[in-house]
């Protein structure tokens, strides 16, 4: 199956246009909304596999929709915010989204993240349809933390946990090393696949995870912060 349906939902009318035309040229089907409501409603008529959000728009702004969004979809979303919404950036990656692309961007910046997204978002989807061999080994299992990475499956204490693809690689490569700490800068090169400018990202992504995975998130048994250098799964 492609995995090549996008949605771009952005009210500068510019914006849009120009971000349509690169996809296109780079074989993507696109879909357009003006603002948050559109893209919604895009979503429930079509099968969308990428979401590119502004942040700021009028009637539904690209936070709401992305919170409505993540209630039934995994798809990937990235947000385009601008230098000035430092906090408001950090709360899109709060509520669900998966990147985040700050204006004025580069065509091909963006591109390059809308690739390596899609690329993430084929491989969990074929792992979690079943297209690989199951093979025991590649269970990874703490305690009660299990991770399956051939049926892209996560359990804790036999309770499944729905994780999203990044949430699911931040984890599974913690459970591959427990007990060794990765600084937040290693674990963003790692599973992100490019240089480290900011860790925001990979605070929010963890703070998530433990929220899915441990009983009481303050008090973790799994996930845990070694304060000023990294995280780690405990063995």
């Amino acid at each position: 199956m492609e995995y090549n349906h996008i949605l771009v939902v952005e009210d500068d009318k510019e914006i849009l246009e120009g971000i349509k035309i690169y996809l296109k040229n780079q074989g993507y089907t696109v879909f357009g909304a003006a603002n948050g409501l559109e893209g919604l409603e895009v979503i429930e008529k079509e099968e969308i596999h990428l979401a590119i959000v502004d942040l700021m728009m009028p009637k539904m702004d690209g936070i709401t929709m992305t919170m409505k969004l993540r209630e039934k979809h995994d798809f990937p979303v990235i947000m385009l915010t601008a230098k000035s919404e430092e906090i408001d950036k950090i709360t899109g990656l709060n509520v669900g989204a998966d990147d985040y692309v700050t204006k004025p961007f580069a065509p091909m910046e963006l591109m390059a993240r809308v690739n390596s997204q899609l690329r993430r978002y084929r491989k969990f989807m074929e792992a979690l349809q079943g297209r690989t061999e199951v093979n025991k080994d590649n269970t990874l299992v703490v305690g009660g933390l299990e991770l399956d990475e051939e049926k892209a499956s996560v359990t804790v204490d036999g309770n499944p946990v729905k994780l999203t693809p990044l949430e699911f690689k931040v984890l599974a490569l913690l459970m591959k090393y427990p007990g060794r700490v990765f600084s937040a800068d290693e674990l963003y090169e790692r599973v992100w696949n490019e240089k480290a400018i900011t860790t925001d990202t990979v605070m929010v992504h963890i703070r998530k995870i433990r929220e899915k995975i441990e009983r009481d998130p303050k008090n973790p048994r799994y996930l845990k912060v070694v304060w000023g250098v990294g995280y780690k799964i405990e063995a």
